[in-house]
């Protein structure tokens, strides 16, 4: 590729952004009592130099204070996939919060059986327990995990992501226990203490981990997502669940956003085993929303243990999680929303989006690869696609995806800002898929020359 090009193209296309978003741009400027001038510093990562500010959004649709209306891919990174402000999760919200009240009364609904049996009927795990972020979920399976096998370290994938859970954050060397990732932020301690590193799809660097005996849990996506998509190879989610049994370590599948897959995740299209699964965002149709699954047989070993304290001041738990509000938002979302119907909908428009951009590609002879989980698509600049978290890393090229963002932005689109992913939504449709083909094949061509 021509980087003087490149590089000419992204100025143009940065100055086009300060040109179209003033009003972004200014209450960027004036957020001085904001960390990073941003409510999350995760929302810095954003191409141009500062974020669009968000006056509204429904369906599949962005609008910024700028009075910009956006085809919106990124869908909140995964926790806006059943489309924004949903009517059955807007109509739930409204009547437990404005007509019954008790969002956080601390007691129980009717409404959390129907999630749990749902989640059951989805996932196939026998009990259930809840949660506001995905992150938290992941913190309590693992030390469920620890707690009923004795062990101390849990097991990752190299470059995966299980939200800020401190055990994740490590990455595979050459000839080593691995290392922290880079740019983690005020560890508590080495992760090589707490935890163990694998390659995805590297049964053999799994099975070398496992063999220390001292594994609680492998925590692990069943297919590999905010490094960009990384699909299992073929028998090697069976060896994980084979290797897992066979050295006594317990199998948590984090669904949070491989629930892209359908509406049992991956684990209900690939009929998967594991012993606990994890999952949020997306369950609360934009509601604060997490859950995690157990095993009949794990659950019943945790309940009979009468010196691990699951009531009060025992590490599985929050004031909030399972409140009245977030479960009614999640079983609106699972009930009228997040249906198989609807699944299978944005799996035929994530199919389209995925022939459109392969189209792009071809025309311009361009080695990148496209890979599709369900209704999630991703284009990346390398080709064969990644078959590692690290191979998926190294992929990575931040001028060009910057251009790329941009360029879709200054015309209507949006992307998940830390990738190149698109996510389908049930409001989305062919139109707005079409869309993007067209644009992302005029912004090739201008790559080209």
């Amino acid at each position: 590729m021509d980087r003087a090009r490149l590089h000419a193209l992204l100025a143009r296309e940065s100055a086009e952004a300060e040109r179209r978003n003033p009003r972004s741009r200014a209450a960027y400027a004036r957020a001085d009592h904001l960390f990073g001038r941003v409510p999350m510093t995760w929302m810095n990562k954003t191409a141009g130099g500062f974020p669009r500010y968000l006056a509204e959004a429904r369906g599949a649709r962005v609008t910024d204070v700028d009075g910009h209306t956006y085809v919106d891919f990124c869908l909140g990174d995964t926790g806006a996939m059943a489309g924004h402000s949903p009517a059955p999760v807007a109509e739930a919200v409204h009547r437990r919060y404005a007509e019954l009240g008790g969002a956080t009364a601390m007691l129980p609904t009717e409404d959390a059986e129907w999630v749990g049996a749902e989640l059951t009927r989805r996932f196939g795990l026998a009990r259930w327990s809840f949660s506001l972020t995905a992150t938290d979920a992941n913190r309590w399976a693992i030390r469920l995990a620890r707690a009923v096998t004795g062990r101390p370290k849990i097991l990752v994938n190299s470059y995966c992501y299980h939200g800020s859970v401190d055990e994740s954050l490590i990455v595979t060397t050459p000839d080593g226990p691995g290392a922290p990732r880079p740019g983690n932020v005020g560890a508590p301690c080495d992760v090589t203490l707490t935890s163990r590193v694998a390659e995805f799809n590297d049964l053999a660097g799994l099975e070398r981990e496992l063999a220390h005996g001292d594994v609680a849990a492998v925590l692990m996506e069943p297919a590999l997502t905010n490094i960009g998509i990384v699909l299992p190879e073929p028998g090697y989610l069976t060896g994980v669940r084979e290797l897992t049994r066979q050295y006594g370590t317990l199998l948590v599948n984090d669904e949070t956003h491989t629930f892209s897959a359908g509406p049992g995740g991956c684990t209900g299209a690939w009929d998967l085993a594991p012993d606990l699964l994890t999952i949020g965002k997306a369950i609360g149709g934009g509601i604060p929303a997490g859950a995690y699954g157990l095993s009949a047989e794990l659950a019943e070993r945790l309940l009979a243990r009468g010196d691990l304290d699951l009531v009060d001041m025992g590490g599985v738990g929050g004031t909030l999680a399972g409140n009245a509000l977030s479960v009614a938002a999640t079983r609106a979302t699972l009930e009228h929303v997040l249906t198989g119907e609807a699944f299978a909908r944005m799996g035929t428009l994530a199919e389209r989006f995925e022939t459109g951009v392969r189209d792009g590609l071809a025309a311009h002879g361009l080695p990148w690869s496209v890979s599709r989980l369900g209704a999630r698509t991703e284009y990346r600049f390398t080709s064969p696609a990644p078959r590692t978290g690290t191979e998926s890393a190294a992929a990575s090229d931040p001028e060009l995806e910057d251009f790329l963002h941009l360029y879709l932005a200054n015309r209507g689109i949006l992307l998940t800002p830390f990738h190149n992913m698109a996510l389908m939504c049930p409001d989305t449709t062919e139109q707005d898929v079409d869309t993007h083909t067209e644009v992302f094949a005029a912004a090739l061509a201008e790559l080209a020359g």
